[in-house]
């Protein structure tokens, strides 16, 4: 017997791009990282950078590791997503990588800054966007202290930039204040299950929580959810 014509084949599943931003020091690499742990199926975008590793990061894994010429290139012939120069070093996501992880129907996680998400934005508006805030301007310092990988005057820097990296938290769809990790990790988890609606940007007594952080006051806490 002949097969039925009319049975219907399910489409295969197109992956989810998970844009996930933040002021340098806020903590997104500890969250995705223990995302990516709690959600192995998830799987990371290693974006190229001109910076030079820190400790422990590895090439290949962590970020891609090249020089700016090499970088330049990859402009010129459009082999990137998205690029931005961060704190006088380049970064950007490979094209390619994305697109064919994305038509396998592969989840993926990209931690950038605001202005690649921006870019993000206007080519792959489907792409899910998460901005991490931190608790307080002080907090933020103090977690770029800790992290010691940076000089006195860089710190400073990344603390002055970080306001204006902050006020762009309304273009995000979704918002998680890493106060308590494991809590944002919770969140940040929900929000990749598709149960994050309460964490949405327009959530009542976010924007005066993020208003206070930009004056540099310590903003008033339950606004998590």
């Amino acid at each position: 017997m002949a097969a039925d014509s009319n049975l219907s084949v399910e489409p295969k599943r197109r992956g989810r791009l998970i844009v996930i931003a933040a002021a340098s020091g806020t903590g997104k690499t500890s969250l995705v990282k223990a995302l990516m742990a709690a959600r192995p199926a998830l799987r990371f975008s290693v974006s190229y950078t001109t910076r030079a590793p820190r400790p422990n990061e590895v090439n290949g894994r962590d970020y891609h590791f090249v020089d700016p010429p090499t970088f330049e290139r990859l402009i010129e012939f459009g082999e990137l997503l998205e690029h931005a120069q961060v704190f006088d070093h380049y970064y950007g996501t490979g094209q390619r990588q994305v697109a064919e992880a994305l038509e396998r129907g592969q989840d993926l996680v990209l931690e950038i800054d605001w202005q690649g998400a921006e870019q993000i934005r206007s080519r792959l508006p489907e792409a899910m966007q998460i901005f991490v805030l931190p608790p307080s301007r002080m907090a933020l310092a103090e977690r770029l202290r800790e992290r010691r990988s940076d000089a006195p005057e860089v710190i400073a820097r990344r603390l002055q930039e970080s306001v204006h990296e902050i006020a762009h938290w309304r273009d995000f769809d979704y918002v998680i204040i890493n106060d308590d990790f494991n809590r944002a990790l919770a969140e940040l988890t929900e929000v990749i299950d598709g149960r994050g609606r309460a964490l949405g940007r327009d959530r009542p007594g976010l924007a005066e929580f993020v208003a206070a952080l930009l004056a540099g006051e310590r903003p008033a806490t339950g606004v998590s959810a």
